[in-house]
């Protein structure tokens, strides 16, 4: 049951790490990303596809560079850590 929950903690550590290292190094291309975070390929390019879906990057001809949303989303994810903690420790 928690292996769901652990699993999809893991996915958006990765995201957000991925969007970090995006806006340090924009524009940053899917090898580079790799190298940098030791993620591999079809992970970073997974991660990129979600980013873009949501809006907080776009791609360029140089490589993904973070949008307006991208400062948001970074500037709100605390605050809704904090609340999804909450709510794990109710349980």
């Amino acid at each position: 049951m928690l292996s769901n929950l652990t699993s999809e903690v893991e996915l958006l550590k990765r995201h957000v790490m991925i969007l970090k290292l995006v806006r340090e190094n924009e524009p940053i291309g899917i090898l580079k990303l790799s190298e940098l975070s030791k993620i591999p390929q079809h992970r970073v390019r997974y991660s990129l596809r979600i980013l873009e879906q949501k809006g907080i990057i776009k791609p360029s001809s140089k490589g993904a560079v973070s949008t307006k949303k991208a400062a948001k989303a970074m500037q709100s994810l605390p605050k809704e850590l904090k609340s999804i903690s909450k709510k794990l420790r109710e349980i």
